[in-house]
């Protein structure tokens, strides 16, 4: 799906000339800049080379359409976070996606969605009654969709499931992707076809992360999420059934707790 509006498209050729590219190629750069969109909506805040070594192209013309992605408040530039000690010099800079980027993809019944939700917690009382009602629509939404994800996770090795989980909750729109973290993975979704809504009830995230701890049979831990302004919805799963061996040679499993669960270690 396209991202940019008429007025952008307006500013391509302008933007050309100062670039240096042929005003002749508007249509083409227009193409590319889509596609620097598309993978940091895949990919989650990226930085230049990042993007240049994804796309193929050379840092210079990466540069060139996040100025212009930026400009048109499609993206943004932020510092990159760093887990653990900090190198010396200063953080490589990322680019993430705006709420105005995010709202080019997949997100058209946002308000729809909220006009249904507060039609629930007003017509269930509001107050406290009122955002019950709402989670309880949450959990059964949740709940149904998970039969979707249950057999490709439960069909899975066990060291493999979260990844399972990803690849299913791609398939749905999230952009999701697995990686190891300390003591445990994480469980990123690059995309969330409900963040405005999520924004106004949080509901929906809890529901969704009860649902990623019951398909995976384990605690898992919310550590960010678009909803709140980060640029990827991240879940930590902590390794389960570890095994260690003690000083007298004798073995014992732990399991993270949620105390533990999702912090880095010191």
């Amino acid at each position: 799906m396209k991202y940019a509006s008429e007025a952008s498209k307006g500013r391509a050729a302008e933007v050309a000339a100062r670039s240096g590219v042929p005003a002749s190629a508007p249509e083409e750069q227009h193409g590319t800049r889509n596609r620097v969109a598309r993978s940091i909506l895949d990919h989650g805040p990226s930085t230049a080379a990042e993007l240049a070594l994804r796309l193929e192209l050379t840092q210079a013309a990466v540069r060139r359409h996040l100025d212009t992605l930026v400009a048109d408040g499609v993206v943004e530039p932020r510092e990159k976070r760093v887990y653990g000690a900090r190198g010396r010099g200063r953080p490589a800079k990322v680019f993430a996606l705006t709420d105005c980027g995010r709202d080019a993809f997949d997100q058209a019944y946002d308000k729809l969605a909220v006009d249904a939700l507060r039609w629930i917690e007003q017509s269930a009382g509001g107050g406290e009654a009122g955002r019950a009602a709402v989670a309880a629509f949450a959990r059964a939404r949740l709940a149904a969709q998970a039969e979707g994800y249950r057999g490709a996770v439960e069909a899975a090795a066990p060291g493999r499931r979260t990844e399972a989980l990803a690849g299913a909750l791609s398939a749905d729109g999230y952009a999701a992707t697995a990686r190891s973290a300390p003591v445990g993975e994480q469980l990123c979704q690059h995309h969330c076809p409900v963040a405005h809504a999520a924004e106004r009830y949080p509901q929906l995230c809890e529901a969704e992360t009860e649902v990623f701890s019951q398909l995976l049979g384990t605690h898992v831990q919310r550590l960010a999420t678009i909803a709140h302004g980060d640029g990827v919805c991240t879940t930590f799963v902590p390794k389960t059934g570890k095994v260690e061996k003690t000083d007298t040679s004798t073995t014992k499993t732990t399991t993270a707790s949620a105390s533990t669960a999702g912090r880095n270690p010191e």
